[in-house]
């Protein structure tokens, strides 16, 4: 007997002809896909068949994040544009730059500040769009993450991560030093660890106080996609045929602890995760395109999409936690609405 998935009994799908950059709802439940041929596309309501495309890029979008005012849609493509949209289809350009992809972004709520790196320079832009800052690396940049309180930005490249202050004017960063390509990068919700995804198919991270190091490896691929839980007590990680979270509670943060295996058994590599906004909660994306929900005091997973429709691209919560949305390499897109994630089973 074929178990039932949770997108054929409460979810609603359809193609949208193009890989799945990264996918985020905005305010009113709308949901915003950024696609692999410079459309964003606008899913409103409950259902995927209300939806409408906007041409943002010429090529392909590369990053994608939800803007400061949670309406708009912020996206780096590879034709230098950062550019922000909303779901009307009004586009506002930020900055170009021509022949440098805009990869990645960051966005923070807190400071209103966003950050783009276009290859080894990273530019930091006001709510209005001016740029207010510059700062330089030595390599081309894998990851920006803001501090929680939008304070300090990280930047991650080959040969570790600089930390930099972000309304400060003409600074030297803080290094935080480890050998090799470091090709993205999070910070921890409570501000006391960065942690960037490896060449070498392991994770690298710092106490940011001190400096300490930790790592993290024994993963059989790249990591591609990091999470952290509510409160930043784990990080929900993929590359492995589990979800792979590690302990970040305690004063050493991982080390000298084994990880939580979640998930698994289901014969391929987990391509994205990610963690639910209030509860102890991991929704996981495959290679073959099987979804699920884990989470951590159960040892039984949830389907939320069968295999099928290539791998698992992106995957969104809404901020209440009662929508997840997902987006695949063949270009599917998937979105169900949950009022409690606790009844499935």
């Amino acid at each position: 007997m074929v178990k039932t998935s949770l997108l054929e009994r409460i979810g609603t799908g359809r193609t949208v002809e193009a890989y799945v950059v990264g996918a985020a709802f905005l305010e009113g439940g709308i949901l915003a896909a950024a696609l692999g041929d410079g459309r964003i596309a606008f899913i409103g309501g409950e259902s995927t068949d209300a939806s409408h495309f906007v041409s943002v890029h010429k090529g392909p979008c590369l990053s994608s994040s939800i803007d400061l005012d949670g309406k708009r849609v912020l996206t780096g493509g590879d034709d230098g544009r950062l550019v922000s949209t909303d779901a009307d289809g009004e586009t506002f350009l930020i900055a170009e730059n021509p022949g440098r992809w805009v990869e990645p972004i960051a966005v923070s709520m807190a400071s209103g500040l966003r950050a783009a790196a276009f290859g080894k320079t990273v530019r930091l832009f006001a709510r209005d769009g001016s740029e207010v800052g510059t700062f330089d690396h030595p390599n081309t940049v894998g990851g920006l993450a803001f501090h929680p309180k939008g304070r300090r930005l990280a930047a991650a490249h080959y040969g570790g991560a600089s930390l930099w202050w972000a309304k400060a004017g003409s600074q030297k960063p803080k290094s935080l030093a480890w050998a090799g390509s470091h090709l993205s990068l999070t910070w921890s919700p409570d501000g006391k660890y960065i942690v960037t995804a490896t060449q070498e198919n392991d994770l690298h991270g710092w106490r940011v106080s001190d400096g300490a190091d930790m790592r993290m490896s024994g993963y059989p691929a790249k990591v591609r996609s990091m999470s952290w839980l509510p409160k930043g007590r784990h990080l929900a990680t993929s590359g492995a045929e589990p979800v792979v979270c590690w302990p970040f509670h305690g004063k050493g943060g991982p080390m000298g602890k084994a990880p939580l295996d979640l998930g698994g058994g289901l014969g391929g590599l987990v391509t994205v995760v990610a963690a639910h906004p209030k509860h102890d909660v991991v929704a996981a994306g495959y290679q073959d395109g099987t979804t699920i929900l884990v989470q951590i005091d159960r040892p039984h997973s949830v389907l939320v999409k069968r295999a099928g429709e290539g791998a698992v691209s992106a995957l969104a919560w809404s901020a209440d936690g009662q929508h997840l949305a997902l987006g695949t390499e063949s270009g599917y897109v998937g979105r169900i609405g949950l009022s409690d994630w606790r009844a499935p089973t």
